[in-house]
């Protein structure tokens, strides 16, 4: 009896911690503890409200590890079997370790803890979802750009090197600029022109590693992104539909069991009274 009614309030602690109004409550105190982590890194704020923001870390600290304590107990060992609990539980345990001495550089790991919104709010929790589930058609495009980049820099070191030490000097250096060119962050006045001033048919080079690389390859990334997301959304809605339908089925058997059991009845009292 005594088990029993453990895990009767066991579920409903479950039920309680896992009610949207305790997780909207949650988000609250989350988004008041990412304030409070940007204040943190103003030495005017904390020369002259230091005590009250250390004070309000310590219980947004308390309240995160009382909620991650109680669905331990709630759901036992069943806790770990979803990946965003124990993303939760990972950044809470880095918050609890000491931020001196050799672990000082856990202080900076604190901000993570405002990631906890990505388990808190479904729809970015979707968008990571999405994301990482196309991070494997992602590593072959980004194996694809690697190749480009290697070709265009082996060219670029045997076809400027000599005269542009500093940007095709060697193959780190040319794959370096051909990044830089990539995101079209001054490549023009800083790489190409020089380039082309003593090279006139270099355009030839860089116009075509900025069409195969910014204008192609970079928006397969997008690509693949957007269709993995539309697939997550159809795989949702095909889920709703099915769990719609299953309901509606459930229904209908129940309703024809009632049916059956009424003519069963009326059956019976036409018997009798024959």
């Amino acid at each position: 009896m005594e088990n029993v009614g453990q895990q009767n309030l066991r579920q409903r602690l479950g039920d309680w911690i896992e009610s949207p109004r305790i997780q909207a409550w949650i988000i609250v105190v989350i988004m008041i503890n990412a304030v409070t982590l940007g204040l943190e890194t103003s030495p005017t704020v904390m020369r002259h409200a230091g005590v009250l923001v250390t004070s309000v870390e310590a219980i947004i600290l308390t309240i995160f590890v009382l909620e991650i304590g109680l669905k331990l107990y709630a759901f036992g060992f069943r806790f770990f079997r979803e990946p965003w609990n124990v993303f939760d539980f990972t950044i809470v345990a880095i918050a609890l370790m000491p931020a001196s001495g050799p672990f000082a550089i856990l202080r900076a790991l604190r901000i993570l803890r405002v990631l906890r919104l990505l388990t808190k709010i479904r729809r970015l929790r979707d968008i990571t979802e999405s994301l990482l589930k196309a991070i494997p058609s992602i590593g072959w495009i980004a194996a694809l750009l690697l190749l480009v980049f290697y070709v265009f820099a082996v060219m670029g070191t045997k076809l400027f090197g000599a005269s542009f030490d500093e940007d095709f000097g060697h193959l780190g250096r040319a794959m370096y600029s051909l990044f830089q060119i990539m995101t079209l962050e001054s490549w023009s006045q800083e790489i190409a022109r020089p380039v082309m001033a003593e090279y006139p048919f270099a355009w030839i080079y860089f116009i075509t590693f900025i069409l195969v690389t910014a204008f192609t390859v970079l928006n397969l990334f997008i690509g693949i992104i957007v269709s993995t997301m539309q697939e997550r959304h159809y795989e949702q809605e095909d889920a709703k539909r099915a769990e719609i339908e299953a309901k509606a089925h459930a229904e209908r058997e129940e309703m024809l069991d009632l049916l059956r059991e009424l003519r069963d009845r009326v059956e019976r009292i036409e018997r009798r009274g024959g």
